[in-house]
């Protein structure tokens, strides 16, 4: 992960973002980004300084456009939009989605287009490097002119008004438990952490309130993590799978390269290549080789390369999104070769169409990896290992309860895998007649992968204590160092006890990459 990021308005990556919002690493900014939007900020002055009514410049905003205001306004006009906007509800974002959305904003002011003066993505840099946090309600935007209510939060605090929290009170990794995040009693007034940083809030001029606000960064910002995540519980979720399917005395034969050669997705070929390295140089598969009267094991198993696959592509979908929106103009209006041009690049549709799919797809992933914990703790199901994989079956019951955790998690995602993105509802006065609810979609794709991440720990758990049942056989050598990882954090089960906290400390681990 890199430990420093230089922002040029054209380069940020979604590894970027992650470094900057999970580890802490330093963001400066290119020069030459500085020069280009400096020569781009004369054209807004130029505009501001005209008797020509200028939408954001010189008008009112939204619904109001057709007010204009007069020049010795053009200071309040922006500071009003940001005090009138900075409205959102509910519990802050989570640090490094605040995190995300500062740097994502930042490099979106570096793109000449905004218009922009170069002192203010400076100011949010300033405050990104000192680790002053703007407190962001997770509440308020339909994503339609971008993010408005929680990117006014973050400019509320760019100008020295609001709250933020200093030195990373609650700059934890997003595997952190609810105690982490902090509480009231952590909060400054952004006056007084922006003097003590000695950074000089800014006082916005002419199009720079609406620069900030306009804009799909809050969206963005959960878009990259969730790509980040999603990728990481794919490759972890393939372990799980070898796993299983070595308990279960499975076959590897349904990932023969030919096969998927034959039906090319990209996806597909990459999973079905991950499972035959995962189950290279199995003893147990050996030992059941010849005699087993099976032909084919079941789709939950067989099929892993097709719906995971699938899974793969459309995470790189969602990964593909994210790669524009991170180096996108989405303010309104845009500075073009000396002109400003009004249109609708803050429409955070393709946010939340990706936000949508990749739900879906992690409702697909918990879903199959459910039916394969089923499998481990069904005796009519599992090939001999004992009924819940207990070690006194009817006194005591096992991993029975897991999988009916796992159950409950499965329905919640498929009941959060309706779209968000065709739920419009006009706002302003019906000048936003259709939305795309992003930040709704956004928050469904978080919890649906919470509710992912759990149910692939549960798995994990169970298919441990099956592959030890068939000791002293061994599975695949990459299968065993997989093994060896989880026993270091969950012993076997030899009687029934409370499994919470052993599901948590898998969960923790697969969310902080060490069960890849």
């Amino acid at each position: 992960m890199p430990k420093e990021i230089v922002l040029d308005g054209e380069s940020l990556t979604v590894e970027h973002v992650v470094a900057v919002a999970r580890h802490s690493a330093t963001v400066s900014i290119r020069q030459e980004a500085l020069g280009r939007v400096a020569e781009a900020r004369k054209v807004v002055e130029t505009a501001a300084a005209s008797d020509r009514a200028v939408y954001g410049i010189n008008t009112g905003f939204g619904k109001l456009a057709s007010v204009k205001i007069g020049s010795e306004q053009l200071h309040a006009l922006q500071r009003n939009l940001i005090l009138s906007h900075a409205s959102g509800l509910g519990d802050p974002l989570p640090l490094d989605v605040v995190r995300a959305m500062m740097v994502i904003k930042a490099n979106s002011l570096l793109m000449p287009a905004s218009g922009a003066r170069p002192l203010v993505a400076e100011a949010l840099v300033a405050m990104l490097n000192n680790r002053i946090h703007p407190v962001v309600p997770e509440q308020g935007s339909v994503g339609a002119s971008g993010d408005l209510a929680p990117l006014a939060h973050i400019a509320l605090a760019l100008m020295g008004e609001g709250e933020v929290e200093v030195a990373g009170s609650r700059l934890t990794t997003h595997d952190s438990p609810p105690a982490a995040r902090g509480s009231l009693a952590d909060r400054v007034p952004a006056a007084e952490a922006l003097a003590q940083a000695g950074i000089t809030p800014v006082v916005y001029e002419a199009k720079e309130g609406l620069s900030l606000i306009n804009g799909t960064q809050a969206q963005t910002a959960m878009l990259s993590l969730a790509v980040h995540d999603a990728r990481v519980l794919w490759r972890t979720t393939h372990g799980a799978a070898a796993m299983t399917l070595e308990a279960l005395k499975g076959t590897p034969d349904a990932f023969d390269a030919r096969l998927h050669n034959a039906r090319p997705h990209a996806g597909q070929v990459k999973s079905a290549s991950l499972m035959r390295k995962l189950l290279e140089g199995s003893e147990i598969r050996e030992s059941h080789r010849t005699g087993d009267p099976r032909v084919q094991d079941a789709y939950s198993v067989r099929c892993t390369p097709q719906i995971m696959g699938a899974v793969s592509d459309t995470i790189e979908y969602a990964a593909s999104v994210a790669d524009v929106e991170l180096n996108a103009a989405t303010d309104n209006p845009l500075v073009f070769d000396g002109d400003l041009v009004s249109g609708g690049n803050f429409h955070g549709q393709p946010v939340a169409m990706a936000l949508d799919y990749l739900t879906i797809a992690l409702t697909s992933l918990a879903g199959m990896a459910e039916r394969r914990i089923e499998r481990l703790v069904n005796p009519d199901l599992s090939q001999g290992l004992p009924a819940f994989l207990s070690p006194n079956p009817g006194l005591e019951s096992g991993f029975m309860m897991v999988q009916i955790v796992a159950a409950s998690l499965v329905g919640e995602c498929r009941a959060l895998s309706t779209p968000a993105s065709v739920q419009s509802v006009p706002t302003d006065a019906n000048q936003e007649d259709i939305v795309p609810m992003s930040m709704a979609a956004a928050f469904k794709t978080r919890r649906v992968y919470e509710n992912a991440v759990r149910i692939v720990a549960c798995e994990l758990m169970c298919a441990a204590q099956g592959l030890e049942h068939h000791r002293p056989l061994r599975s695949a050598p990459a299968v065993e160092e997989l093994l060896a990882t989880v026993r270091q954090h969950v012993e076997p089960l030899t009687h029934d006890r409370p499994l919470t906290a052993d599901i948590e400390r898998l969960t923790t681990l697969v969310k902080g990459e060490a069960l890849i």
